[in-house]
C-alpha cells in the first residue's frame, strides 16, 4: 500500500533508497518539459540542490507566470483540493508547499509505474 511522505526531505530520502531518485527527476524534467516550462535539472543534481531548483522555479512561475503555473498543476496532476486548501499569504511559503504536492504528486507516478514492473 501505498503511502505519501510527510514532507520534502522524507520524500526525497524515500526515492534515494527505493533507488528512484533519477526516475524522479526525469519525471520532473519530462512533465515540465511538457507544461512549456523546462528546468532541466541534472539526474546528478542532489537533493538539497533539486528542492531550492524547483521551489525558485515555482516562486517565479507564481509571482510572473501564473497561467503557466496553473497548466502545469493540471500537467502534473497536481490535487485541485490541495492547493486549494493552501495558504497564499506568504508567496515564498506558498511556492515551498506547492513545490512539495508537485513532488509527491511525481513520485507517486514513478512509485506506482515500478511497483507494476
Amino acid at each position: 500500500m501505498y503511502i505519501a511522505p510527510k514532507n520534502t526531505d522524507l520524500l526525497l530520502s524515500e526515492a534515494q533508497k527505493e533507488a528512484l531518485y533519477i526516475k524522479l527527476i526525469e519525471q520532473l524534467n519530462k512533465d515540465f518539459t511538457f507544461a512549456n516550462e523546462s528546468i532541466d535539472i541534472p539526474v546528478t543534481t542532489l537533493p538539497i540542490d533539486l528542492k531550492i531548483q524547483l521551489h525558485e522555479k515555482i516562486y517565479r512561475l507564481i509571482q510572473h507566470k501564473f497561467a503557466e503555473y496553473l497548466n502545469l498543476l493540471y500537467i502534473i496532476d497536481v490535487s485541485e483540493n490541495e492547493v486549494k486548501k493552501l495558504d497564499g499569504s506568504d508567496l515564498i511559503e506558498l511556492a515551498e508547499q506547492v513545490t512539495f504536492l508537485i513532488l509527491k504528486r511525481e513520485w507517486q507516478k514513478v512509485w506506482f509505474r515500478n511497483k507494476l514492473i
